[in-house]
């Protein structure tokens, strides 16, 4: 038999629970969209206001509880529509209008997933339907995402990633923060000629050195060889630490079809033997990164293993797995006679990227791949 102080005690945890559920979640619960739902380009020069397209991919950001484990979530259940729609405020910076391009972790970010975003960015600013773009992301792979997008995307309005590394649902959740701010980057007109940004923490990072550099850390994303471009707070606005660049470097076409050419990335470690390059080009690389000890080096087996490669036609990039940093020619390793190529300050990841681009593109010349690394500086 229940009796009266079991009932009250129940009362009381029912009580804590629901007090118990972040703030954020409740607002997603319960709140309708208020989200603008006007075609893009509508209205918005009558209200004043910028017109920002949220293109939204899943990750973190849209995450849920998942009872498996304390902390425990599922990446990616929550649309873009509802994200927009939690966070007060959104409708006195900007006319939104938000569309789910897919609804994954970002370690499931993939070809297919970055050339619909290219696509519809491009289209956007073509048919001058947005002034400015976000999109949200996972945070694993965000910093890829940015690299490809400032690399194909033309023109100089804002693109905006950003993403959390806390889920929707959790306690004290960044995503609502960061949602705001990148709201606030793209519609500033100081954003303009900057390429693709990320914004979390407070910080904007430009695509090219923003790294992620803890694994759960909320102060994760950083930029080891430039710094932030520039800081934002919802009180006090936005600070950038330099004027924007008179100009937009080349950007390259997309290839036909939905996938970007197979490169490989090796990882450099003591006492490592020639297999791991073997394997990559069984597997019919186009290229290699290595990601390689101190200075872009690694042991003479491997070293041998990606002459002969580069001596067949592989492309060979070699980066460093090292955080910061520049890798430098014919230091450690003779770059002219092996036919290798530098990747000056780009981790393997986004040297990756790189490799993938050019090579779409026809470009395949050592010398000719060197102009285009050094150039993206």
């Amino acid at each position: 038999m229940t009796t009266p102080t079991a009932n009250a005690a129940g009362r009381r945890q029912s009580w804590i629970s629901i007090l118990s559920i972040p703030l954020f979640a409740l607002t997603l619960w319960t709140c309708e969209s208020a989200v603008q739902a006007a075609e893009p380009g509508k209205d918005a020069a009558a209200a004043g206001l910028p017109r920002i397209l949220v293109l939204a991919t899943g990750g973190t950001i849209a995450g849920q509880a998942d009872p498996r484990a304390t902390g425990a979530y599922k990446s990616g259940q929550i649309t873009g529509e509802q994200l927009m729609a939690s966070v007060p405020g959104l409708d006195k910076l900007a006319k939104i209008n938000a569309e789910q391009i897919s609804s994954i972790g970002s370690q499931d970010m993939n070809d297919k997933v970055w050339f619909a975003l290219a696509r519809r960015i491009q289209d956007a600013f073509d048919k001058n339907e947005a002034d400015g773009i976000i999109i949200t992301h996972g945070t694993d792979t965000l910093e890829e995402t940015a690299f490809f997008l400032d690399n194909v995307v033309r023109g100089d309005k804002p693109v905006v990633i950003v993403g959390s590394m806390r889920p929707a649902t959790a306690v004290s959740a960044d995503g609502p923060g960061n949602l705001y701010e990148a709201v606030q980057v793209a519609a500033d007109p100081r954003s303009r000629g900057r390429g693709v940004m990320a914004v979390l923490n407070d910080k904007i990072q430009g695509a090219r050195s923003v790294t992620k550099t803890n694994t759960t850390s909320i102060e994760t994303f950083g930029s080891a060889n430039d710094g932030p471009v520039g800081y934002v707070d919802t009180a006090g606005g936005i600070r950038f630490m330099a004027q924007a660049p008179g100009f937009k470097r080349a950007t390259y076409q997309l290839p036909a079809g939905e996938q970007l050419p197979r490169v490989a990335i090796v990882y450099s470690h003591a006492n490592m033997d020639a297999v791991p390059v073997e394997d990559a080009l069984s597997h019919g690389a186009k290229g290699i990164v290595l990601a390689g000890v101190g200075d872009g080096n690694t042991s003479k087996s491997a070293l041998d293993a990606l002459e002969a490669a580069a001596k067949k036609g592989i492309i060979v990039v070699r980066s460093t797995r090292v955080r910061s940093g520049f890798v430098t020619r014919n230091v450690e390793v003779d770059d002219d006679k092996n036919g290798f190529v530098v990747s000056e300050d780009l981790n393997p990841q986004k040297a990756r990227v790189l490799t993938q681009l050019l090579i779409a593109g026809g470009v395949t010349a050592p010398a000719e791949l060197q102009k285009a690394f050094t150039a993206t500086w």
